[in-house]
């Protein structure tokens, strides 16, 4: 009998650890996840014209004083937005999205020479904006949005000074008021950018 206590103290010590690590690994009822809302809501994606040059889309969607203190809380019961002890289940009646568009290498070997092809505002206006509310898999259509600026910038070059500089580069500006009264936060504004003929060349959303 004395010989197999070892055996006995090892195998306690085994069970005792496996316990304790599944015990710590799993998660409670308490636990969850918060994410500070504060700023809005940020977006951004890259696209690309077929032959031609390719862009980044990066924006924000925010609303004067809504997202102040609001968080969002994921638990294994579900998840729910709060300020403070309030509970938020839905936007305001308007959101402000801005957006700026820029063009960018297609392959970062490119940066000079006379391949690479650059951002037009010629190009800028041939674009179809769609946006849509998403719910789960169902996209309906966000309507009333309307632009309320639009503006062109240069971005400043890194290669002033230098012979044959590559063209001037621009950015473009694009401010939206959004309706969203009655709009659960759950939704997402989702934002499609199409060519002409209707083909899909970018494809982001503002989720929460």
């Amino acid at each position: 009998m004395p010989r197999r206590q070892p055996t006995r103290f090892l195998s306690c010590c085994i069970i005792a650890f496996v316990a304790a690590f599944f015990s710590a690994a799993a998660p409670t009822k308490h636990d969850k996840v918060v994410t500070n809302l504060d700023g809005g809501v940020f977006l951004e994606t890259d696209g690309s014209f077929t032959g031609g040059p390719c862009f980044r889309v990066k924006g924000r969607m925010d609303a004067p004083d809504f997202f102040d203190n609001l968080k969002r809380e994921d638990t294994l019961s579900g998840t729910l937005y709060r300020r403070g002890n309030d509970i938020v289940t839905d936007f305001p009646q308007h959101l402000q999205l801005s957006l700026v568009i820029f063009d960018m290498p297609c392959d970062s070997t490119m940066q000079r020479g006379g391949s690479r092809l650059y951002l037009t505002d010629a190009l800028i206006r041939t674009l179809r904006l769609s946006f849509y509310w998403k719910r789960g898999l169902e996209m309906r259509p966000a309507r009333g949005i309307v632009a309320r600026n639009v503006e062109v910038s240069a971005i400043a070059s890194r290669y002033q000074g230098v012979a044959n500089p590559p063209p001037q580069r621009y950015q473009w500006s694009l401010d939206f008021d959004v309706p969203s009264d009655g709009v659960p936060l759950t939704d997402s504004l989702v934002l499609i950018l199409r060519t002409p003929d209707q083909r899909i060349i970018a494809r982001t959303a503002a989720r929460l």
